[in-house]
């Protein structure tokens, strides 16, 4: 059987009590991702970074909204979230 190592036990309690604190004030943990989605927009199709609250690009059709949103994720090797024009989740692309 292993033997409990406190110093382990204290560091990881000391790790969650901060991440804890840290999300309640809305500052983030966790890396951000390149996820890119693929978003209806009032001009057509828009490219938004996950977490982003601007848009990357817009685009008059989804096709091409999807192909510049494969580019970008291919580079930081990233997924693109393509969503339909209800909004929802239709399909998930990963690079």
């Amino acid at each position: 059987m292993a033997r409990l190592n406190w110093k382990d036990i204290l560091v990881k309690l000391i790790q969650n009590i901060f991440k804890s604190w840290a999300k309640d004030r809305g500052i983030r943990t966790s890396p951000r991702t390149w996820h890119q989605h693929v978003v209806p927009h009032e001009d057509g199709w828009a490219i938004k970074r996950e977490g982003n609250k601007t848009y990357t690009s817009v685009h008059k059709k989804q096709s091409t909204a999807i192909n510049k949103a494969k580019v970008i994720a291919k580079r930081h090797d990233s997924d693109v979230i393509i969503h339909g024009a209800d909004g929802a989740i239709r399909d998930r692309l990963s690079y």
